[in-house]
């Protein structure tokens, strides 16, 4: 039997097992890549070093390679692939029916910016994750987005993960983070923002802290000695800029400074805790910082809020985070200028995205000094924590690409802290639906990239 009819048997039966001895001509390397084609309709990748499919790394294309889908244009791939990094990759595209053909270059899973860049370098639409199977979207618009967090960290871990997001997303210079609003009281919990924003190389991100605001809030993970957890020979364990000797702003005078310095219409306030201070910030007065009001210097500067909150659609039940200070919820809702934008994304959207402890853990295999890893080792977070909070921070970066949303309409607020929408395509406000299991599951896949990178 010749030797590629063999190899073709032996792919059928063990894909590339014990094939990495063997030498193969050109020729033959083109028979064995249209037979793949066959043997693997939803794509591979095929390093033609060892004959096998690579598990781990980033798959880019390159460009020169492109539209690449019969067996003339074959050859030139492998001949790009040789002379660059002897990997090829074949994918189906359902809209023409063409099985396509490239030229790919492999990144580490923690290089996804520098795999990003390569893509859009060479006009590709996606880098895919080998690992995860999932694809991670390069072709997007490169946009200004402003944007402020308001957060209720010390309590709930996808705070954690919403900041580091954030962080990640600043790496890959799709957003600027203006500054962190913790609406929590309590000086330890602005202590953990300013452990992550010198962990992730950002230390001087301003911090603002409530110091007015709902008293007694729940705690579900008390992972507020965080920012002062100490190795066995006692020494601090992370870094902060802050430090015991500084000081942070009060909340709503930080947003006051921020949104002052901003171009009108520029700012997106994600949402992912208490409203607290944005109640104080929409009730303020002028200041040193801006002549307006509270309410006229959100209507100036801020083109949309993206809130992790509300209950929709048949139900009608308290929501959580606006429940909790319902006083100053209530004040947020009816002092909300109405020419701003509001996504709410429910805790439905969020609750089938299950990261668990010990997946945490795995993923953050590459350190022992690393804050959110310190949280999930040290503390119990099976607490059916659920990645809520990103899902406000992924919608305000990403855009609505990601997110199937309401109709427009208006949301109001009542004293049992229950979301009432009303349709009206003049409205405001939108919400997120529930995404399906295989839209979770790669959301959730994304955000574990993103927590790996290092």
């Amino acid at each position: 039997m010749k030797k590629t009819a063999l190899l073709l048997v032996l792919l059928m039966m063990f894909p590339f097992a014990g094939m990495a001895q063997q030498k193969f001509s050109d020729k033959e390397l083109e028979t064995i890549i249209w037979a793949l084609g066959q043997i693997y309709p939803d794509g591979f990748t095929l390093s033609l070093d060892s004959l096998r499919q690579p598990s781990k790394g980033l798959a880019v294309s390159y460009a020169a390679t492109q539209n690449s889908f019969d067996k003339k244009s074959l050859k030139a791939v492998i001949k790009h692939a040789h002379e660059h990094d002897n990997v090829i990759g074949g994918w189906y595209n359902p809209e023409n029916g063409h099985y396509y053909f490239d030229s790919s270059r492999i990144f580490p899973e923690d290089s996804l910016g520098a795999a990003l860049a390569f893509a859009r370098e060479n006009g590709q639409n996606a880098v895919y994750d080998l690992d995860k199977l999932i694809a991670i979207r390069s072709n997007y618009e490169q946009q200004d987005v402003r944007i402020i967090l308001d957060c209720d960290m010390g309590s709930s871990t996808d705070d954690l993960f919403a900041l580091m997001m954030l962080h990640r997303y600043m790496d890959m210079q799709r957003c600027k983070l203006l500054g962190v609003i913790v609406d929590r009281m309590g000086r330890a919990h602005a202590d953990i923002v300013d452990v992550l924003n010198t962990y992730y190389g950002h230390p001087d991100i301003p911090i603002g802290l409530e110091t007015e605001g709902q008293k007694e809030t729940h705690v579900w993970i008390p992972y507020h000695n965080l920012a002062y957890a100490r190795t066995m020979e006692g020494e601090q364990m992370f870094k902060r800029t802050v430090g015991d000797e500084g000081s942070y702003m009060e909340g709503y005078k930080l947003y006051r400074k921020l949104l002052s310095e901003q171009p009108d219409h520029s700012v997106t306030i994600a949402s992912i805790g208490l409203v607290t201070t944005l109640a104080r910030l929409l009730e303020s007065g002028p200041d040193e910082y801006s002549p307006l009001n509270g309410v006229d210097l959100v209507r100036n500067k801020v083109k949309s809020i993206y809130a992790m909150g509300g209950v929709f659609g048949d139900a009608v039940e308290p929501d959580y985070n606006f429940l909790q200070a319902i006083d100053f919820s209530m004040k947020f809702f009816a002092l909300l200028p109405k020419e701003v934008d509001i996504v709410f994304s429910p805790g439905e959207v969020g609750d089938p995205l299950d990261y668990r402890p010990e997946q945490v853990i795995e993923d953050l295999y590459w350190t022992d000094f690393h804050p959110i890893k310190w949280t999930y080792q040290y503390l119990n977070c099976n607490t059916g924590q659920k990645m809520w909070d990103p899902q406000a921070v992924i919608n305000a970066v990403e855009g609505d690409v990601l997110y199937n949303l309401s109709p427009r309409g208006w949301v109001t607020l009542t004293p049992r802290g229950e979301t009432i929408f009303t349709p009206d395509p003049n409205g405001n406000a939108r919400y997120q639906y529930p995404g399906d299991p295989y839209w979770c599951e790669s959301v959730l896949k994304y955000i574990r990239l993103m927590a790996i990178q290092h």
